[in-house]
């Protein structure tokens, strides 16, 4: 086999080139990943958090939350679309007008049926690999949230939160979320 017929890794000048088919894509460590637009209940939690995340960031002044559809440039071969992504003043050196060029300091998932196991897979590895310092994993389904954070380097499980439970992070002091007002 030549050189050249080996395959190859994605990067995000291949990412650009792929034609607006109302799906989102993604280079997750060079491989090109398709999901079909969010159905109403992950919108719907998406729009919750937003609403709650979203004016606690403005108000304090901590920086700015942004939702998806946006690109990320983790690494010259990990291209996410993050549900929700939060960016530090301290960090805003990354976004830029097209894009963001660095891992956020906070990277929300929603999980559906068709991307729980890239979520708590590939995407989980990668968040890891380039830097994001916390990750929240919302499961509508299971009315579940899985927070993992930066320890000693890595991404660690911090907590695991249910509908009863207050979320609350460090990047974001004084934030109190009632998962049950997320969930309802």
């Amino acid at each position: 086999m030549a050189l050249h017929d080996l395959p190859r890794k994605l990067i995000y000048e291949d990412y650009i080139l792929i034609p607006e088919d109302g799906q989102r894509h993604e280079i997750l460590d060079g491989e090109h990943y398709v999901t079909p637009s969010p159905f109403f209940r992950h919108q719907l939690l998406s729009s919750k958090l937003h609403s709650v995340v979203g004016p606690f960031v403005l108000q304090e002044g901590l920086g700015v939350l942004l939702s998806a559809p946006m690109d990320v440039l983790l690494s010259p071969h990990d291209v996410a679309q993050p549900d929700l992504l939060f960016i530090s003043n301290e960090r805003a050196g990354i976004i830029t007008e097209k894009n963001i060029q660095g891992a956020p300091d906070l990277v929300v998932e929603i999980l559906s049926d068709s991307t729980r196991r890239r979520d708590r897979g590939i995407k989980l590895e990668r968040y890891d690999h380039c830097g994001v310092l916390e990750y929240w994993m919302f499961d509508s389904k299971r009315m579940a949230t899985k927070v993992y954070r930066r320890e000693a380097g890595r991404l660690r499980l911090a907590a695991e939160l249910t509908a009863g439970d207050v979320l609350s992070s460090p990047l974001l002091p004084g934030l109190e979320i009632r998962l049950a007002t997320i969930f309802e």
